[in-house]
């Protein structure tokens, strides 16, 4: 990245320096006392009242209005933008008008954070504004802010719009785009829904490892990495399942985790290397009854953020209201190819495939055939709301065999705007039946299947001391809150994407 330095960012280190000749420190450490910010102020004042005569308030300089002796300006704080009113002759009372005239006319610039005290009045045209008694400099910025402009039809130039640039600076993303902050203040509510929602049946949040010496509880391709220390190669964690499995063998009956997880694959609209889940794990339930307490979960996230179960999202409406619909996965297909694909081997479902023109490979077992099947010609047309459930048993190496068709789990996917959301079992407690399992997948890791699971000896130890049955549910989080805030791309509701990096 160039870090050569423009006319602008030479001007604004010549004031730097301005401001320590005149003794005044530019990056001051004292504590600065807000009392108010640019919201509560405008919730607050009352005319009648002539309340707010004591304020202390801090932000970024957004504006310049110079009209001689008194000037306008604006402040920005984390609440949003308020007008402040500064007269030279108030805020230096004596004979040295230093301050005024050379610190805010002329060495101040749009960007820098300053800290005022004075009090709230009425301006003639009815704006809410803050008489300014004292300025303190607490930051001089070196580089200046992308200053948007709207002309007299509203008309919007000079934006911080460049997606890439957005990402790769989100704190200017975050300074010149209010929307964006409003953004990740949702994310954050809706996190806060999801963990009230759980709190209130008195489930536990925990947290486990991120570093594990097994990639575990995912078919993904995991990243790597060496622990120095004790001398063996460790991974990324791609899923936290087995963790907290191990919590239920402990005797937890409900527990949940918020985490990180990592997976070494490709980027895409939906798809981010480092992505965050909740799983959650209850014991003594079944699928059935996840996809209850899931319809709830959903439910009052969305009342939560919207205050109702409708939600746009891109052209189409989305309904969380009421039961959602049920699918059985090779019903699904049928129903959208007219080809019944239960019962057929690895060679037969391959023909499927190059009849549907779906593009496969050697290493791809029966459990990948059907999965690219699906996601191919069902998934696109799964909108409104739908748990797909009853996966063959090759697609689910942890989840319990169905209780009616040993041939299939008991396991739901849900999906919404043709994009899968989250992931459910009963899940797999018989330690035989899944060691059996574990092999199973090591011999698609044999043929060349770099995403299948590692055998976890310890998870089936924790295992062999039994677990109780137990229902478990993992929820993208980052694609529920591109869907509740009708996001197109997991980029725009990350702080900081993955990005290839700069060219310097």
């Amino acid at each position: 990245m160039s870090q050569e330095i423009n006319d602008q960012e030479r001007e604004r280190r010549e004031g730097l320096s301005q401001l320590r000749e005149l003794g005044i420190d530019p990056y001051p450490a004292a504590l600065f006392p807000v009392n108010n910010t640019a919201e509560s102020i405008k919730a607050e004042f009352k005319d009648e009242e002539n309340n707010l005569q004591d304020i202390c308030i801090a932000g970024r300089l957004m504006s310049k209005r110079i009209m001689g002796k008194a000037s306008f300006a604006e402040l920005m704080d984390s609440t949003g933008r308020i007008q402040v009113y500064f007269n030279r002759d108030e805020i230096c009372p004596g004979e040295d008008k230093t301050l005024y005239n050379t610190v805010f006319k002329k060495i101040l610039d749009i960007g820098d954070f300053i800290g005022l005290k004075g009090f709230v009045f009425r301006t003639k045209v009815g704006e809410i504004s803050i008489h300014v008694k004292e300025l303190t400099v607490l930051s001089k910025s070196l580089k200046p802010l992308p200053v948007v402009k709207t002309d007299a039809d509203g008309n919007v130039h000079d934006a911080f719009s460049d997606q890439e640039q957005r990402y790769r600076m989100r704190y200017l993303d975050l300074i010149v785009n209010p929307g964006v902050r409003d953004l990740f203040a949702k994310r954050t509510k809706i996190i806060q829904s999801m963990r009230d929602f759980f709190n209130s049946h008195d489930y536990l949040e925990v947290e486990t490892p991120i570093l594990q010496p097994i990639p575990g509880g995912a078919a993904a391709r995991p990243f790597e990495t060496h622990h120095n220390s004790l001398d063996v190669e460790m991974y990324l964690r791609i899923a936290n399942e087995l963790y907290l499995k191990r919590l239920i063998v402990g005797g937890f009956e409900g527990v949940y985790e918020f985490s990180k997880n990592f997976r070494n694959e490709g980027m895409d609209r939906t798809h981010n290397p480092e992505f965050t889940v909740m799983e959650i794990y209850v014991a003594y339930k079944d699928y059935n009854w996840m996809m209850e307490f899931t319809e709830q979960m959903i439910q009052r996230v969305a009342m939560d953020l919207h205050g109702t179960t409708k939600v746009t999202v891109g052209d189409n409406e989305i309904d969380f209201g009421g039961s959602f619909r049920r699918l059985k996965f090779l019903d699904g297909i049928k129903e959208h190819t007219g080809i019944d694909v239960s019962g057929m081997d690895v060679a037969e479902l391959r023909e499927v495939c190059k009849k549907l023109h779906i593009e496969t490979d050697d290493s791809m077992g029966r459990g990948k055939l059907l999965d690219e099947i699906f996601g191919e010609t069902c998934e696109p047309h799964l909108i409104q709301p739908t748990f797909v459930m009853d996966y063959p048993i090759e697609m689910s190496p942890l989840c319990k065999k169905h209780r009616e068709n040993p041939e299939l789990t008991e396991r739901f996917e849900l999906m919404v705007n043709g994009k899968e959301l989250c992931n459910a079992y009963s899940e797999l407690n018989d330690p035989i039946d899944q060691r059996e399992r574990f092999e199973e997948q090591l011999k698609l890791s044999e043929k060349g299947d770099d995403e299948a699971m590692f055998i976890d000896q310890d998870f089936l130890r924790a295992l062999e001391y039994g677990m109780p049955p137990t229902s478990g549910m993992g929820i993208g989080l980052d694609r529920l809150v591109m869907l509740m805030l009708n996001q197109p791309s997991i980029q725009d509701v990350l702080f900081f994407p993955q990005m290839k990096p700069e060219r310097s």
